[in-house]
């Protein structure tokens, strides 16, 4: 992040009954009524699950991306865009319409939250307001994979370079999901060998 008015915070953990969540948030200036902020959250992916089909740039193999993958790219996430295809069916990374600014880690599931530019892209509101079926899809670069030669790729380390937003059925993980959040918690959004991936 470069402007000098958002502060991240530092990655934090915590443990409940055996359970590990970790959070990492970038911090804005709350700005009531603001027309080009709508707050949305999804989850993201699944870690340590095989991904129900092949992702893009795979090779045709399922992944696993593993939570230690996932805890040291956290960070990564914030400050990313998501984007989206007017067909909702995969990425263009062009059509940037969002900023993620929180990303955790709770279970198997890594969940995000940000902003989409609303006045920018009015058509998205309604698009997502009208649908209980969209879901999330990340974009990766310097994956490492543990065996190229297995069946289902793991992946140990990586680097998160955005997300898309499009139909759930479309991305490699249909358990993904997306949606937007009530104006009122828009205060709490700022708060809280080698392949090259591009999309999952």
């Amino acid at each position: 992040m470069h402007q000098t008015t958002r502060h991240r915070r530092p990655t934090s953990s915590a443990r409940f009954a055996g359970m590990e969540l970790h959070a990492m948030a970038v911090e804005f200036p709350v700005v009531h009524g603001h027309p080009n902020r709508l707050p949305f959250e999804g989850v993201l992916t699944l870690i340590d699950t095989p991904s129900d089909k092949a992702p893009s740039g795979s090779r045709g193999h399922r992944v696993i991306l593993t939570r230690a993958a996932a805890e040291a790219a956290l960070p990564s996430l914030l400050g990313m865009a998501v984007d989206f295809k007017a067909s909702w069916d995969g990425h263009d990374a062009r059509q940037k319409c969002g900023i993620i600014t929180a990303a955790e880690i709770d279970g198997n599931r890594l969940t995000v939250a940000g902003y989409l530019y609303a006045r920018d892209f009015p058509e998205m509101e309604a698009k997502i307001q009208s649908s209980s079926a969209m879901g999330m899809s990340y974009e990766l670069a310097d994956a490492h994979v543990a065996d190229m030669h297995a069946s289902i790729w793991t992946l140990t380390r990586a680097t998160f370079t955005g997300a898309a937003i499009l139909l759930r059925d479309k991305a490699a993980y249909r358990s993904t999901s997306f949606r937007l959040r009530h104006a009122r918690a828009a205060k709490e959004m700022g708060v809280p060998s080698s392949a090259r991936f591009h999309r999952a």
